[in-house]
């Protein structure tokens, strides 16, 4: 005997099946949301997401501290796809601090030419490399004070470094996440740095790494800038955002992508 897929009963008994959950009227009520009702939202989003994304990491390709932060100056306007198709090489030739502080530097813009504005960012890594055999004994330093001193490393490029390379805890904000925190009005703000900060006081500092690749797991998969799987998504009941994108779980459906489509699905009761 068979038995027919969710999606399949649904469709034989006249279309999807109703998703409770909020719906786009609902929005009003965050108005009134006190800071208390937000830190405990925020922390039982952070919960959710931990559910719908168990295994995350890093999705730049690195060995040692020096290669990650490496990959991530040349992540900068470029995806971390065809950084990670361009290190394998750039690693094997540039192994030390030093070998980028004395880089040919026509020889490291080849190299590194598929990831954009290379002339920009060989220029990061070779004063990196003359930085950090200088300065730190030719090791990338464990501080976010030391790191964002160093050539081409902000906030973003150091907390990714210290949460990956060095397990202290760091929020890492680029464009999906802060696209996400403020679609959950988590905060309105903009800057980098604010956005940082007003997330810090929302969530456990011992889950801001954490934290961190969930939200942008769950914006490169779930989550999108112009039409998020909202009928599928573990967040919709404390989404003030709930209803920008489809609300009918089979049309969502299709709008979730990676490796992880089965198990969001599954959490959809799909």
């Amino acid at each position: 005997m068979t038995t027919d897929s969710p999606s399949t009963r649904r469709k034989a008994t006249g279309g999807a099946a109703k998703k409770s959950g909020p719906t786009v009227a609902d929005a009003k009520k965050w108005d009134s949301e006190t800071h208390l009702g937000l830190v405990r939202r925020a922390r039982r989003m952070n919960r959710a997401l931990a559910t719908a994304f168990p295994h995350v990491y890093c999705e730049l390709d690195f060995t040692n501290p020096l290669e990650l932060t490496v990959a991530t100056i040349l992540s900068a306007q470029s995806t971390d796809k065809r950084v990670n198709l361009t290190t394998p090489a750039l690693f094997i030739k540039y192994r030390t601090a030093q070998d980028y502080a004395q880089a040919d530097r026509a020889e490291l813009e080849e190299l590194i030419r598929p990831t954009g504005f290379y002339r920009n960012k060989a220029n990061s890594l070779i004063r990196l490399g003359q930085e950090l055999v200088e300065r730190f004994d030719g090791e990338v330093p464990r501080t976010i004070e030391d790191l964002v001193t160093l050539p081409g490393v902000g906030r973003k490029t150091a907390n990714v470094v210290l949460g990956n390379a060095f397990d202290v805890p760091g929020i890492t904000v680029d464009t999906h996440f802060g696209r996400l925190v403020r679609r959950w009005r988590w905060t309105a703000e903009e800057d980098p740095v604010k956005v940082e900060h007003a997330v810090g006081e929302l969530i456990e500092r011992s889950e801001w790494t954490l934290l961190s690749h969930r939200v942008i797991f769950h914006g490169r998969r779930v989550c999108h800038a112009r039409k998020p799987a909202c009928g599928v998504c573990v967040l919709a009941k404390d989404c003030p955002s709930f209803g920008l994108g489809p609300t009918d779980p089979l049309i969502a459906a299709p709008l979730v992508k990676g490796p992880e489509t089965e198990h969001l699905l599954a959490l959809a009761g799909l």
